[in-house]
């Protein structure tokens, strides 16, 4: 089997595409690289893998039941910064104001995504209302930089930042 994490998010999403690859695989990728590294980065301290699943499972149903094309991301997971809501997900925005808030309902963005084939999997950590060059917050900590771990990541989508760069994902969304 190949290594799957590896791949480029358009390489990715073709695979989806085609059927040589399921979204059920490919969050189980995401999920065994988080896995293996987020302990040390802190790149992704809310994760939402039942959701994931779900989603992937929707997907693929879908696919054969109903013949639905499932969007040009194919079924990819990405992971979502935690300044935006995600239905049924814990969004803190960075704040302890907010440490237990679960939206009813996903942000427009996330409902774009969703809608054209992405999986979100996890949201990745960001500072205070994402104000500040450094990504840490009283509700997660830091998140670090993978190449120095003595060092904080750098702006306020850093979670995302190390996300992608640790390879713990395809796509993951920023607003910085």
């Amino acid at each position: 089997m190949m290594d799957l994490i590896k791949l480029t998010a358009r390489d990715a999403s073709k695979l989806l595409k085609n059927g040589e690859v399921s979204p059920i695989e490919m969050v189980q990728a995401a999920l065994d690289r988080i896995k293996m590294t987020d302990e040390t980065v802190n790149a992704l301290p809310t994760l939402c893998i039942e959701r994931a699943f779900k989603k992937a499972k929707k997907i693929m149903e879908e696919a054969t039941v109903v013949d639905k094309k499932p969007g040009w991301l194919g079924g990819l997971p990405i992971v979502v910064k935690d300044l935006n809501d995600v239905e049924g997900v814990k969004t803190t925005y960075g704040s302890m104001l907010f440490a237990d808030h679960i939206p009813e309902k996903s942000d427009i963005m996330v409902e774009n995504l969703e809608s054209n084939g992405a999986i979100v999997i996890a949201k990745s950590n960001t500072p205070e209302f994402g104000h500040g060059a450094n990504t840490f917050n009283e509700v997660f900590g830091k998140t670090k930089n993978p190449w120095n771990l003595a060092t904080t990541c750098g702006g306020s989508s850093g979670g995302s930042a190390v996300a992608l760069a640790t390879g713990q994902t395809w796509l993951a969304t920023g607003s910085d």
